[in-house]
């Protein structure tokens, strides 16, 4: 069995199928055996199912290969820690770019696609500002105040992420297909959804959940009452992440949904120094001149963890008495210091020191 094919033709399966598989690879089950057992479960009357998502799978990777898409499963080691906390991460994640920024220290900014120039310029601003510092930016490539989140971070020389409700060959809406290949260069466009899969109205509220699971915190910048945004932010919740909101307008209820979360608790954001002191990093920089550098001794994470045995988060949550979701920003600092690596599936393993 490839597992790769195994988890692409999982990824292929009803989205409500999605959490049982997780629950599966987490528990150690093969991926194929999951694969098999679920196809069963879905059409068991239809015995050739399980080998025609087999084909598919087989058909998308090669599809994949011959764009220049990497393919990036569950079990690999390139697989960003942070998705490996949420309930139901993708079984593949397909890739244009640069696969190492989906493992950056990030914050997502999201808000209306019919955004007010004032949301714009807010967006914008704050995007810059945070990539100056060190932060990637995950948004959604949409119009409005996405877009002009990903400019904001490419403008300050920054990495941006972009996460799909496509195929990652086929940019939605097609006028960002130019800023789509500036992320590129020196961020990544993303989707759980295999290449040549066109967009969907069901697919982004799905991929929502991703653009909260890849950040520490999720940032609404103008959102209406019914925004997709407040879907991001209640994935971000559900998810441990902290929800930061930028307040606006009272008189044209376009924000009506942003100052619900303020009124709900959301921390207020005026300023990029506002995020970075909820996420309790330095204003200064995130993560500079740290790579290497011993941890804390006493650090009672690295207690959990032996060298050369490599734990997963469930494990380590249990050890250590926290939960997953606010265990892995400590592991993702440990990681930044060097003083534990990933592996695949979403473990960590603690590395020896010699001096």
């Amino acid at each position: 069995m490839n597992p790769l094919l195994d988890l692409a033709a999982l990824s292929l399966l009803p989205s409500w199928v999605w959490r049982h598989a997780a629950q599966a690879l987490r528990a150690g089950e093969p991926a194929g055996a999951v694969l098999a057992r679920l196809a069963a479960a879905r059409r068991p009357d239809d015995p050739a199912y399980e080998g025609a998502l087999r084909a598919d799978a087989a058909n998308a990777v090669a599809r994949a290969h011959a764009a220049g898409i990497t393919a990036i499963p569950w079990n690999d080691a390139a697989y960003p820690a942070a998705l490996t906390a949420i309930a139901d991460p993708p079984t593949v994640i397909w890739t244009r770019g640069r696969a190492a920024a989906l493992n950056a220290h990030a914050v997502a900014i999201v808000g209306s696609r019919a955004a007010s120039p004032y949301a714009l310029s807010v967006a914008e601003q704050l995007a810059h500002d945070l990539a100056a510092r060190g932060l990637a930016i995950v948004s959604g490539l949409a119009r409005g105040v996405d877009s002009a989140a990903h400019r904001g971070a490419i403008a300050a020389g920054g990495v941006t992420i972009a996460v799909l409700g496509s195929g990652v060959d086929r940019i939605y809406p097609a006028e960002h297909a130019a800023l789509a290949r500036q992320i590129d260069e020196a961020g990544a466009v993303v989707s759980e959804l295999v290449p040549g899969t066109p967009p969907a109205p069901f697919f982004f509220p799905l991929r929502n959940r991703i653009i909260s699971g890849l950040s520490r915190a999720v940032v609404v910048v103008e959102a209406n009452e019914k925004s997709g945004s407040l879907i991001t932010a209640r994935c971000a919740l559900e998810q441990g992440r902290d929800v930061l909101a930028v307040p606006g307008n009272i008189l044209t209820g376009r924000n009506r949904g942003a100052h619900a979360l303020l009124r709900d608790g959301a921390r207020i954001v005026e300023s990029a120094d506002d995020i970075l002191e909820e996420l309790g990093m330095h204003a200064g920089g995130v993560g500079a001149g740290r790579r290497g550098a011993a941890a804390p001794p006493e650090d009672p994470i690295l207690a959990c963890l032996t060298p050369g045995e490599p734990s997963d988060l469930d494990a380590i949550a249990e050890r250590s008495g926290l939960g997953a979701t606010k265990l892995l920003p400590r592991l993702l600092d440990l990681e930044l210091r060097g003083a534990i690596a990933r592996v695949g599936g979403g473990r960590f393993v603690r590395i020896a020191r010699t001096c």
